[in-house]
């Protein structure tokens, strides 16, 4: 990332729980948006629980988390249940927002090479700014790695 923090266009999406996220006006200092592959695989059901499991500690640090993929709202509303998810999964089946982050990659998998979301997490402030991204990541660590950065921001 550039030392310079990156504007995001203001954009929404359809999310869980019948909702239209927006990112202009967030309330929240930091909001979080983490992009994984596909609701109910092992590495992105193992993301979803690491965030599930520091929320409290993410809202203590007046920050607000977003899952994104290219699943249906209905697969998301079933995940989310099945995780009990604290925070909402926004939907991006025609890769809007994968496009507007830069995550659709050619990746290999069971050895054949895909199109598919990279595992990237942002932090935005809220005057909509990038101000912290991941991108290429590996889910191990991640998550308390991101709290550590919200929560150590002056």
């Amino acid at each position: 990332m550039a030392d310079r923090p990156t504007a995001v266009s203001d954009f929404s999406a359809a999310m869980t729980g019948g909702q239209t996220f927006q990112l202009a006006g967030r309330p929240a200092r930091y909001t979080v948006l983490f992009f994984y592959p596909k609701d109910n695989t092992p590495g992105c059901t193992t993301e979803n629980i690491a965030f599930r499991d520091l929320h409290a500690q993410f809202q203590a640090a007046d920050t607000e988390i977003y899952g994104i993929s290219r699943d249906s709202l209905r697969s998301h509303e079933g995940f989310k249940t099945k995780l009990g998810l604290p925070f909402e999964l926004i939907s991006d089946p025609d890769e809007t927002l994968c496009l507007l982050f830069d995550v659709m990659k050619m990746k290999q998998m069971y050895g054949k090479t895909v199109r598919g979301i990279e595992r990237s997490t942002f932090v935005i402030d809220a005057q909509g700014q990038i101000v912290k991204e991941w991108r290429g990541v590996k889910v191990a660590g991640h998550v308390d790695e991101v709290l550590e950065f919200v929560a150590h921001q002056a």
